[in-house]
């Protein structure tokens, strides 16, 4: 058997043995309306605004943020329970939790849930979310709309204020790209530089 058929055939063992968390919210007349996310134990995720996205947004987080989401799931049960709340409140978007390893699969689904672990996860998911919208937002004026960069790096700054960003570092290859473009607006470049120096500073 050819090396690289070993190494493929690794890889894939490797995957089935490590799990896998998805998290979606379906929210008609939300922007967006539909959401998912799926997190890998390495901390690779995928960020997608349809089922059928054929170009999902790709993330990472760190070592501890991943440890914590998952840490998170244990608590959960991996999801082998129900998570909604007997009370009656507003509709808040149909949410669906699952936890998938190898041929395993558990999932909840849930309109409001008063489990504080299920809170702080499902805020974890929103973060990541939120983190792949604001880096979109980001990239997408950079490329076609160079006088809205301002307000695009105001807002990942407001974000990332109220800490509502994670895997931070994968911002700092866009932020720096607007520092260094002169093409761009004197404040936006020095806003960008100041956003990517906070980030690098708070990194361990």
């Amino acid at each position: 058997m050819k090396w690289w058929l070993l190494l493929s055939l690794a890889a894939a063992a490797l995957a089935a043995d490590s799990p896998r968390l998805f998290y979606s919210r379906t929210f008609p007349g939300s922007t967006p309306a539909y959401f998912d996310v799926t997190l890998e134990s390495n901390g690779d995720g995928v960020y997608r605004e349809s089922v059928d996205d054929d170009l999902p947004d790709k993330f990472h987080l760190s070592d501890s943020e991943t440890k914590d989401v998952f840490a998170l799931a244990d608590k959960l049960d991996h999801f082998k329970h129900p998570l909604e709340s007997p009370l009656k409140v507003a509709f808040m978007g149909a949410k669906v939790f699952r936890y998938e390893l190898g041929n395993e699969k558990d999932e909840v689904k849930y309109n409001y849930t008063e489990d504080l672990n299920g809170q702080a996860l499902q805020d974890w998911f929103e973060r990541m979310a939120e983190s792949c919208q604001q880096r979109d937002n980001l990239e997408r004026a950079a490329k076609y709309d160079h006088l809205g960069v301002m307000q695009a790096v105001q807002l990942l700054a407001s974000a990332y204020d109220r800490k509502r960003l994670v895997g931070v570092d994968q911002f700092l290859p866009i932020l720096d790209r607007v520092a260094k473009n002169e093409t761009y607006m004197h404040q936006a470049r020095a806003m960008a530089a100041e956003l990517a120096e906070s980030i690098r500073k708070a990194q361990p």
